[in-house]
């Protein structure tokens, strides 16, 4: 961290007011917790004068910012807390996240290129690096790390859709080297290294990652590494292909895929189970009835918000069943891992045409009808299991079916999916702790996932600290950053992103409301049932409307980090 002031620059030593300062800017222009703040001075032991001190720091800083100029109201003191003031003028983060934003509206590829590039270029080295606070340390930086990281992958598919290749790939290797988990990075370099000549190299990277991930993960490389790897002996041509579209633009199209991710659609003998799969006892037994039923239609289609568990569902399902589909279970996944759908056409291919007899297809992911409709010709004869955030209305009306419609988890359901990923004895010596950590997670598989994965990966942490812990800023902390899909900003931004400006301001308005105010209050009917469609808010009961809680806290959340207020719905 630093301060410029015209030609100088001070670099600030690592400080209590340095950690208070860092903690302020990493939320512009929004109300820092008092509590939040504490913990970040003085991690988990602050003194008995901690906010007196807490005080004293900001007067040392409203001092510090006298001395260069600086407004000394640019912290201000608000009820339960302090409110720094910055905008694109006096802070870096509040600049690249504006340019990131306004990059997705570019006119052309060219424009959103540079305006990236710009983005990228106030990252000067290892963000909060003179900052001693092990919270943010632990908390902030990778938080930071991923949004920089999301950039330059988009970067690096523009440079390689221009048939730019040579030029990135100084940032491909350093990328490739520096993250190995993030599988994109090699994906593009590799394809880089053969369209530049280069196939030797190219097959020596992808065998080294391919080598790493059985050593240390126990794993394959994904899908489009083993692509690249087929096509790259087979020697095939790799002609630049267009740029996936930005995430804020995703919308209702069908892009093509880009060179090196495809989707995948392959008979399963052996539908393994998912690893500690609770609840939905209903839902199973109704849907293994439906697909299994002898004559009619034999099509389940399950539905609900991002992160709700429909995918873990449906291959539940599909392990349960499996017995009696003795031509194979195909499953094909309709979005790419940033959340954009498969072409109609790309995923046409992967069917198997005609289906199999006594076969069971699962469309995962779904974005709509559209996508959906023009598949189940070639799945005629055979059973099908879709699953969408939207409830495709479309397709059960012209194909018959039913939709199940998922909830989160009951609070029993939820504890039993974390004693089944923790453990029942560690679980088990916390009962009311465990219970409070389902609640912070609002009762959703991907957030409870989230949780174990934490403490898992920390034997030490106490139930009780996992929960107060994250209980302080969900969104952020409810992330893992080895997997994307294991992020709910990541999860709940792509669906957020994928809908029209009209929506996405309806939405963040229902979450800006108190929890016991009636969301339809002021919205078009029209708006909300988009928004039901969307996943993004339920019908009833007992109120018309219901927004989930973890959606709400997102939405805030979102609000204070990357939207400006929306404006009032007309009444």
């Amino acid at each position: 961290m630093s301060i410029a002031h015209g030609p100088e620059t001070v670099v600030l030593k690592p400080s209590k007011p340095t950690s208070l300062l860092a903690a302020l800017l990493l939320h512009p222009n929004t109300v820092v917790s008092t509590t939040y703040l504490l913990r970040a001075v003085w991690d988990e032991e602050p003194p008995a004068t901690a906010r007196a001190a807490l005080q004293t720091c900001v007067l040392r800083l409203r001092r510090l910012f006298a001395k260069y100029g600086i407004s000394a109201t640019t912290i201000e003191a608000v009820p339960g807390g302090y409110r720094m003031h910055s905008d694109t003028e006096t802070l870096d983060l509040v600049q690249f996240r504006a340019l990131a934003a306004g990059a997705g509206a570019a006119a052309g590829p060219g424009e959103e290129l540079y305006r990236l590039r710009e983005a990228l270029s106030l990252w000067q080295g290892q963000p909060l690096a003179n900052v001693a606070s092990r919270m943010l340390q632990q908390d902030a930086v990778p938080a930071l790390e991923q949004e920089r990281l999301r950039v330059l992958e988009r970067v690096c598919d523009l440079e390689l859709a221009a048939g730019n290749c040579h030029q990135v790939l100084v940032d491909l290797y350093e990328s490739a080297r520096r993250h190995p988990v993030r599988e994109r990075f090699t994906e593009q370099l590799v394809e880089a290294l053969y369209r530049t000549g280069r196939q030797a190299e190219a097959l020596a990277e992808y065998r080294t990652v391919r080598d790493r991930l059985r050593d240390e993960l126990g794993i394959d490389p994904g899908p489009g590494l083993r692509r690249l790897e087929l096509a790259i002996l087979r020697a095939e041509d790799l002609a630049p292909a267009p740029p996936p579209p930005a995430r804020t633009a995703a919308a209702a199209g069908a892009p093509a895929l880009p060179a090196g991710a495809t989707a995948t659609a392959r008979p399963v003998r052996a539908v393994p189970p998912v690893p500690a799969f609770a609840g939905r006892e209903t839902d199973r037994r109704a849907m293994a009835a439906r697909l299994t039923v002898a004559g009619g239609p034999r099509l389940v289609v399950v539905s609900g918000a991002p992160g709700i568990g429909k995918s873990a569902l449906a291959r539940q399902t599909a392990h349960e069943v499996q017995e009696a589909f003795p031509g194979g279970v195909f499953t094909l996944q309709l979005a790419r891992p940033d959340g954009t759908p498969v072409a109609v056409e790309e995923a046409a291919r992967l069917l198997p045409e005609p289906a199999p007899a006594r076969s069971l297809i699962v469309l995962d992911g779904a974005a709509g009808a559209w996508q959906v409709l023009p598949l189940l010709p070639a799945a005629e004869g055979a059973a099908v299991l879709v699953t969408s955030r939207r409830q495709l209305a479309a397709v059960v009306a012209t194909h018959g079916g039913a939709v199940h419609r998922l909830d989160v988890l009951r609070p029993a359901e939820a504890y039993g999916l974390l004693a089944g990923l923790v453990g029942t004895e560690r679980i088990a010596a916390e009962p009311a702790a465990a219970r409070e950590l389902a609640a912070v997670c609002g009762h959703f598989p991907l957030a409870l996932r989230i949780a174990a994965g934490r403490l898992l990966t920390r034997p030490g942490l106490s139930v009780a600290h996992c929960a107060a812990w994250l209980a302080e800023d969900p969104p952020v902390r409810l992330a893992l950053a080895e997997d994307a899909g294991l992020s709910v900003p990541e999860v709940l931004g792509q669906a957020l992103d994928a809908l029209s400006p009209e929506l996405r301001e309806a939405f963040l308005r229902l979450g800006a409301r108190e929890a016991a105010a009636d969301p339809s209050a002021g919205e078009s009917e029209s708006v909300l049932e988009q928004l039901v469609e969307a996943g993004l808010l339920e019908d009833g009961p007992p109120g018309p409307y219901r927004l989930h809680d973890l959606l709400r806290i997102y939405a805030r959340w979102r609000l204070r980090t990357h939207e400006t207020a929306a404006p009032a719905a007309p009444r």
